[in-house]
């Protein structure tokens, strides 16, 4: 059992219990899955940089990419229908913990200027969604390979739960929130 899962079951779920009076243990909400998303533009013309890409989201994730097509044609964009333009990775269950482990810990402290995340990224159903610009902040990244710089999304999915009872979860599971 990953270390933040064992946090999660012995300390979050007792203390969001108590601050919002819970009384079954089961109607805590807990994490579904963790989506991380790369949008890769220039994938249209130079199929290397979303190889590339992949193979950054691989080597982070420590799990293989699901490549994402077009679903329509825009010819402002150069966009032809099925073209890939994308990749991303659903984690569950240990890697998924793992993988948030090492965000909150390892990952957002080396931001430079770092004063939190926003609190202001939820959606009604207390979903969280976070923007990196860079992967370049990964450690497991080597910054003198990187060919040019792509930012992805992180989203984490949660069963249910008010924004409120989420956003506890995620604080009490070590997500530095900002204080403004």
């Amino acid at each position: 059992m990953t270390r933040l899962l064992d946090k999660y079951r012995k300390d979050v779920v007792s203390v969001v219990q108590e601050k919002f009076g819970i009384k079954n243990s089961m109607a805590v909400p807990h994490l579904e899955k963790i989506v991380v998303n790369m949008g890769i533009g220039e994938a249209t013309q130079d199929v290397k940089i979303l190889e590339k890409a992949m193979e950054d989201l691989m080597i982070i994730t420590g799990q293989k990419p699901m490549i994402r097509r077009a679903k329509k044609a825009i010819s402002n964009f150069k966009l032809k229908e099925n073209i890939p333009v994308g990749c991303k990775v659903t984690l569950r269950r240990a890697r998924m913990y793992e993988f948030l482990d090492r965000l909150v810990n390892v990952t957002l402290p080396r931001i430079r200027d770092f004063n939190g995340v926003s609190t202001k990224s939820f959606d009604q159903t207390g979903n969280y969604s976070l923007g990196i610009s860079d992967q370049a902040i990964f450690p497991e990244i080597d910054t003198g390979k990187i060919e040019k710089t792509q930012g992805m999304d992180i989203s984490f999915v949660f069963n249910h739960g008010p924004k409120e009872h989420t956003m506890e979860v995620l604080r009490l599971l070590g997500m530095p929130f900002s204080h403004r």
